[in-house]
């Protein structure tokens, strides 16, 4: 326990969109339970509120911010806030993501804009906010959640999001090589099949809860879904100092479904 005592780490997407555990709430309450001090951050107050008071009733560290990825100025309110509350910013975990049914011919340019505003472009404004102070101080962890959507073709058509899930991984390459020489790491979670309420609220809301959580875990090798949990106890050691000599790579949360 303590893996990160003393750090101060802002979760992008701290909220869940529904009942139960999405992968961002989950990190934001596994990164205070190991001792770090939360900024939640959503677009939906009430929901990281949620989170926040969760930590808190556990004894944690948590503070809210609520700020739209797809506003230019996200990543400066995050970046203000973490110094007015703890002078900095040691992890950026940013955990946003939509989806959009539809294939090439199917996904016209305001949806194709919309899924890579928040998916992709949020992302590097965030980036682009947090790494001057990163520089500074000559450390910092970066993790950004993209998904196995990004390498693997499921039986779902939803080519915005793969698409702009791949772009979230090249960008952690991209940020792992410019700012390695300062001791900034990035790195990406392509999570698999993971039982979260964003599956309801964005890929699948029709079919029965029960077939569709036997469905998909028959794609798995180990025959089950990954939970919010898997995905955040992976975003904590790539966190961590555990992962101190780990950057610019990919960790597959997946079962075994892409081995």
């Amino acid at each position: 326990m303590n893996r990160l005592a003393g750090k101060r780490a802002a979760i992008i997407g701290a909220g869940s969109v529904g009942e139960g555990w999405g992968n961002g709430k989950a990190t934001a309450a596994l990164f205070a339970r190991e001792g770090a001090s939360l900024l939640c951050v959503d677009r939906n107050q009430d929901a990281a509120e949620a989170t926040a008071a969760l930590i808190r009733s556990e004894g944690g560290t948590a503070e809210v911010l609520a700020a739209d990825v797809t506003d230019p100025e996200a990543g400066a309110q995050v970046m203000a806030r973490m110094q007015a509350l703890w002078g900095g910013i040691d992890i950026l975990d940013y955990n946003v993501g939509i989806s959009q049914a539809g294939g090439v011919l199917d996904t016209d340019d305001e949806a194709w804009a919309r899924v890579f505003d928040i998916n992709l472009t949020g992302a590097m404004r965030m980036v682009r906010a947090v790494l001057p102070a990163m520089r500074a101080q000559k450390s910092g962890a970066i993790v950004f959640v993209s998904s196995l959507a990004a390498v693997y073709s499921a039986p779902y058509s939803y080519v915005s999001y793969e698409v702009s899930k791949m772009g979230l991984v090249r960008l952690a390459r991209s940020v792992a090589r410019e700012n390695a020489p300062y001791q900034i790491r990035s790195n990406v979670l392509l999570p698999g099949v993971i039982d979260t309420p964003h599956v309801t609220a964005f890929v699948d809301g029709e079919t029965d809860p029960a077939t569709l959580a036997a469905n998909r875990a028959a794609m798995v090798p180990m025959g089950r879904q990954g939970t919010a949990w898997d995905v955040a106890r992976a975003a904590l050691f790539l966190a961590s100092e555990e992962a101190a000599y780990i950057t610019g790579v990919e960790l597959r949360v997946d079962g075994g479904l892409t081995a």
